[in-house]
Formats: C-alpha cells, structure tokens, sequence
C-alpha cells in the first residue's frame, strides 16, 4: 500500500497478522457455508422423495458408457411446477484412472412448488441397446431386442 506521503507502508507485524486473519476468514466462510445448498442424495433403490420447496436432491444411479448403458430422464416428464431438472453429471468410480471403469451419473433436481409428481428414468444396456426406447432401429434379428429397466420415482413437495 502506498501512504497519502507516497511513501510505501510499513508490513508491520500487526498488518501481516491482520491480512492473515482475513484470509483465513474468508477461506472458512466460503468453505463452510450452511449445508443449505447441499442437495440430498437419493440412492437407487430410494424410489419414494419427499422435499421441502426450493430443495435440491440428487438420484444416483450406476452406468458405464463404454459397455452402452446409460439412464436418460424420459416420458412422463416431470411436472416442471413441482420438480425441475438441475443438472447431471458423471463421477467415475476410480477417478477416471482406467478405461471403461464405470462410475455413477447423479441427476440433480430441484422441488420448484408443492404437489406431487413423478420422475421417470430408462435404463439402456448393451442388450437392450437395441430397443426401440434406447433409439434403436428395425434388428437384422428375428428375436426382438428386450425391453430396457424404467424406474419411477414418486416426488412430493411440500
């Protein structure tokens, strides 16, 4: 800092310990927060919700997309007055150390007002890859594809 002499200021040890105070305060406050933000996790077998308005949760599901499976969000949607969607991302289960490991996609939502309403998930493997619902075409095979998992979720907000 410069003082109104023009003059550099003196780093003192009473200046030095001050700026390492508020260093530290600001990194604990923007560290620490109040959870608040948090969104709650759902694992897969949590098929049942309940969150309060303006909650974040999270559904949790396996999937590798080197083996072609992957979840997808599909019809029925959710009634965008009750829960909309807020984000997904992918965690690989080694940190993305190896190839074709797998990991866990985590779909994030938010309860936007009070009701109920569900959440519908598809499931697509390598077998049911196939299926018309995974975007598959006509099969060269006799033996239609099978049809993929769907899991629903029931969501109530209040």
């Amino acid at each position: 800092m410069i003082e109104e002499t023009g003059e550099p200021m003196a780093a003192g040890p009473g200046r030095i310990a001050g700026a390492a105070l508020c260093a530290v305060m600001l990194l604990a406050g923007c560290a620490s927060g109040s959870g608040a933000d948090a969104p709650t996790s759902h694992p897969t077998q949590d098929t049942t919700i309940a969150a309060e308005v303006g909650e974040r949760f999270t559904l949790s599901v396996p999937e590798n997309a080197s083996t072609r499976e992957h979840w997808s969000v599909v019809a029925p949607r959710p009634d965008a007055s009750v829960v909309r969607t807020a984000g997904r991302r992918y965690e690989s289960a080694d940190d993305g150390k190896s190839v074709g490991g797998g990991g866990t996609l985590v779909l994030t939502f938010e309860a936007t007002g009070a009701g109920s309403t569900g959440i519908t998930l598809l499931h697509c493997t390598f077998p049911t890859a196939g299926a018309a619902a995974c975007g598959g075409g006509a099969s060269p095979s006799a033996t239609p594809p099978p049809e993929p998992e769907r899991r629903t979720y029931r969501v109530t907000v209040r």
